[in-house]
């Protein structure tokens, strides 16, 4: 994933740590008992994907045309290989 910059946009790490917040949230008043506050942290996780969708809308994320894998440019190299012939 690394050779691919999956992920490594604003747009992801500002969704990544929104829906980290929310479930910190949620989690506190979870142990807290308080289903007020649990339900508030389950709407700032909800919140996140419309964060990063925007972001990602305005420019923020990665480029269409940078989404492909890396192994595809190696792949039709190694499919011209001839196999290695068994000696004996």
């Amino acid at each position: 994933m690394a050779g691919s910059s999956h992920g490594h946009t604003p747009a992801a790490w500002t969704g990544v740590t929104i829906a980290i917040i929310g479930f910190t949230v949620a989690g506190a008043f979870m142990v807290m008992a308080e289903p007020l506050g649990f339900w508030a942290g389950m709407a700032i996780v909800a919140l996140s994907p419309v964060v990063g969708l925007a972001m990602r809308a305005a420019g923020l994320g990665q480029p269409k045309a940078a989404a492909q894998p890396v192994h595809q440019a190696t792949a039709t190299a190694t499919a011209t290989r001839e196999p290695a012939g068994a000696e004996g």
